[in-house]
């Protein structure tokens, strides 16, 4: 998979959809993952000690508001608040935006695309992140994890139906950009197309298998594939 197969898949979109942590940003880069949810882990451990041991055995902040939820729904609020607020921290330290975010989004508006953010991160936080970062404007619309909602959370398709909607285009006429095979399989239950963002090395081979109709490892060829 090349350039060739990014400018087919891009042609044939109207509504450029971005997955936020990796193609935008790398949200936990200034404060880890492990460490948010080992405190989310001990919060809801708190309330609940039966859920100590199954917590404890993810890194995944997400995975603990999944988990969380599943045992108690009143607690998995409460998780769910403490997160926001912990991403909402983490991208004001995570640094600059991914090397070709920028570019990506300004070809996607220079080619006359409708732009939004697809994440499982909270709308709050991906809003702060742009915004800080001049961003914003290229954006028509952000749609997050729906509060009290982790079972719609990516790979389930429910944010790219609300994104093609807000964004009044068909949902195949919508690629998406994923660091995550999660992402793949949203966009394809979803009747998108899919770009796999191959960040780490074994990503490659996942997303080919996934059935992603175009990966990189450079946020820079979607810019130039988009031109």
């Amino acid at each position: 998979m090349g350039v060739d197969d990014l400018s087919k898949t891009l042609a044939r979109s109207t509504a450029v959809l971005f997955d936020f942590d990796g193609p935008l940003c790398d949200v936990f880069a200034g404060l880890p993952a492990p460490q948010v949810a080992d405190e989310l882990a001990r919060q809801a451990a708190s309330h609940d000690p039966a859920l100590s041991t199954k917590l404890t055995e993810t890194d995944d902040p997400l995975e603990v508001l999944r988990l969380t939820f599943q045992a108690d729904q009143d607690l998995g609020l409460q998780v769910e608040h403490a997160l926001t607020s912990a991403e909402i921290k983490a991208v004001a330290v995570a640094g600059p935006p991914t090397p070709g975010a920028v570019a990506t989004l300004e070809a996607a508006e220079a080619a006359g695309r409708r732009i939004a953010v697809v994440s499982n991160n909270s709308a709050e936080c991906v809003r702060s992140f742009l915004v800080s970062h001049s961003l914003d404007g290229y954006v028509r619309e952000v749609i997050g994890r729906p509060v009290n909602r982790p079972d719609l959370m990516k790979p389930h398709p429910h944010s790219l139906y609300r994104a093609a909607e807000l964004l009044a285009v068909a949902p195949s006429e919508c690629v998406l950009i994923g660091d995550s095979l999660t992402d793949i399989q949203a966009a394809h239950e979803a009747g998108s197309a899919a770009i796999g963002y191959a960040n780490k090395p074994r990503k490659r081979s996942v997303f080919i298998g996934a059935g992603a109709e175009a990966v990189t490892e450079r946020m820079e060829d979607i810019a130039e594939a988009m031109r």
